[in-house]
């Protein structure tokens, strides 16, 4: 009986050996992280999401190790500027593990690390830069500082997904400074843009009175030559008939303004000298002649 008992006993050692054996050798990762296996101390292998096996009270997970992206926390640091301008930049920095032994065994806090190497870049980059540069070109300064960042901790098997530079804050005293040169630059901005307006007023009213002395002067030339075109006819005319053609123009202008006169209203009393009495007894003949 006491065999039979020891039999068994042997046979549930043998069964629970086997059991824990069996336990300790499958090791189940999730998807979101990874298994980093030491044997005697060294590192044997990093284990992937699913069902992995390990050799039972030899190998050990020394490290489970989160592939999950990582943010740090937001960190403000000072910089001086090109221009010696006191500015405090707040920064993040987005991470994640792609490969965990170098981050295991190569770096003691990865997250102080990060901060650090990201904050000395973020110095050293705007430190080569002026005030106006760093405000007005932050996607220039954001990729170089990642495309800096991920250089630095690659022997930390770290990938750097995003770097964000959050804001750069100035002290009291230089946005004071700046507030008047912005106030200042508006204003001049606006004087010139009052003389640039009077300066083109000036320059129509100028055009405007040009083009009414080349209309005046269109004017008088195309009378001009009107009038010498009549003296052509006259001349011509002359030239074809004689004084007498001369003679019948000027009888009839004197007739027109006898005419004229005469016609003008209320009683009038005209007194005219002898000798246009016999001009215009002349004109009266010489058209009564023409008829």
């Amino acid at each position: 009986m006491e065999e039979f008992i020891g039999s068994n006993a042997v046979w549930l050692a043998v069964a629970a050996f086997i059991i824990v054996s069996v336990f300790l050798a499958v090791r189940i990762v999730p998807q979101s992280e990874k298994y980093v296996v030491e044997r005697f101390g060294r590192l044997q292998a990093v284990l992937g999401p699913g069902i992995n096996l390990i050799v039972p009270f030899i190998d050990n997970v020394a490290h489970r190790i989160s592939v999950l992206e990582r943010q740090l926390p937001t960190s403000r640091q000072d910089a001086i500027t090109a221009d010696n301008v006191l500015v405090t930049v707040e920064t993040s920095v987005f991470y994640r593990i792609i490969d965990p032994e170098k981050t295991v065994y190569r770096i003691r806090d990865v997250d102080a690390a990060i901060s650090t190497t990201v904050a000395g870049i973020v110095r050293a980059e705007i430190g080569t830069m002026e005030l106006d540069e760093v405000q007005s070109n932050r996607n220039r300064l954001i990729d170089r500082v990642r495309e800096m960042v991920t250089s630095a901790v690659d022997d930390w098997g770290i990938e750097v997904t995003r770097a964000e530079l959050l804001d750069v804050n100035l002290d009291e005293a230089t946005r004071s400074a700046m507030l008047q040169q912005l106030n200042a630059e508006r204003a001049r901005r606006a004087q010139v843009t009052e003389a640039e307006g009077h300066k083109r007023a000036v320059e129509l009213s100028a055009d405007a009175q040009l083009y009414a002395a080349e209309q005046v002067a269109k004017a008088r030339r195309i009378q001009a030559d009107a009038e010498a075109y009549a003296t052509k006819v006259v001349a011509e005319a002359i030239a074809t008939h004689g004084i007498e053609a001369a003679q019948y123009q000027v009888a009839l202008k004197q007739v027109e303004a006898l005419t004229a006169i005469g016609q003008g209203s209320g009683k009038q009393t005209i007194i005219v000298p002898a000798q246009a009495l016999d001009a215009f007894g002349d004109a009266f003949k010489m058209l009564k002649g023409r008829a």
